[in-house]
């Protein structure tokens, strides 16, 4: 780590008032190059302590850059993860009111509840299996407390701003559909995302680490690193086949998965 406690703990104060008040914050890595990822879900640990103490719910997890075109992009090679709330979840079909956001983007995903624990070191693909309730389809709502470029020095965001930021988690949507783990081959359950009737992107599964599943196998020993798990009950978003798409007030999003359901939402 880099920074101290009580730097990570500002930081986490700074982005929990952004939340409160829809405004960003300036680039943390900016003025603190050597931010690594510990130093990143340190804060992030001190961000959720945060919404917990002021009443939010833990519901699950997400798990983010697991493709290799958003991994290339900023040259990393690992996922990232956020923790998702109850408060976080909107009805399919449903209204999403912008006024809680600052600028939103949504992606589309395969979605696991979970019906036992999963913890590391080992988790391996067929426990994954054994502890899955059911998968469905998901929209992800994108946003971002922490502005993505600087204006005067033209400063980048990096992944350890956006894991500081609670992974950029904002919301969630949940298709209707519920379906048995087994039920399709997750690799080649796709999706074809549209806004406004006109098609924004389209993916498969198999972006996800090549198997949905695998994401769940990485955040379950990635969280035992730091004394966590997946527990029973747990909704967890196993990573984006799409690039983001932009949500702004007034537009209709859907993500078409054939067979395996489909899932919309109105941004108002």
């Amino acid at each position: 780590m880099s920074l101290t406690d009580t730097q990570r703990d500002t930081f986490a104060q700074a982005l929990f008032d952004a939340d409160r008040t829809r405004s960003q914050i300036p680039i943390i890595s900016q003025d603190h190059p050597d931010l690594d990822l510990e130093d990143a879900y340190a804060i992030q640990s001190a961000l959720v302590q945060r919404f917990v103490q002021a009443g939010r719910v833990i519901k699950g997890w997400k798990i983010g850059l697991t493709s290799k075109a958003m991994q290339y992009a900023l040259n990393i090679d690992i996922p990232d993860s956020g923790v998702l709330f109850e408060d976080m979840f909107y009805d399919n079909g449903g209204d999403v009111p912008t006024s809680r956001f600052i600028a939103t983007r949504i992606e589309a995903e395969i979605c696991f509840i979970m019906k036992a624990d999963l913890s590391g070191p080992n988790v391996t693909r067929e426990d994954v299996i054994a502890a899955t309730e059911a998968v469905c389809p998901s929209l992800e709502i994108l946003d971002t407390r922490i502005i993505p470029k600087d204006p005067a020095t033209g400063a980048i965001r990096k992944v350890t701003d956006t894991i500081s930021d609670n992974a950029a988690n904002a919301g969630i949507v949940l298709g209707d559909e519920r379906h048995a783990v087994d039920a399709f081959d997750l690799r080649w359950v796709g999706a074809i995302c549209s806004r406004d009737g006109e098609v924004e992107e389209t993916g498969l599964g198999a972006g996800v680490l090549d198997d949905p599943v695998m994401g769940i196998v990485w955040l379950a020993n990635r969280l035992a690193t730091y004394g966590d798990k997946i527990s029973a009950g747990d909704v967890v978003l196993s990573g984006s086949f799409i690039r983001p798409v932009q949500a702004p007030k007034g537009c209709e999003i859907q993500a078409d998965f054939g067979p395996f359901g489909s899932v919309s939402c109105r941004f108002i």
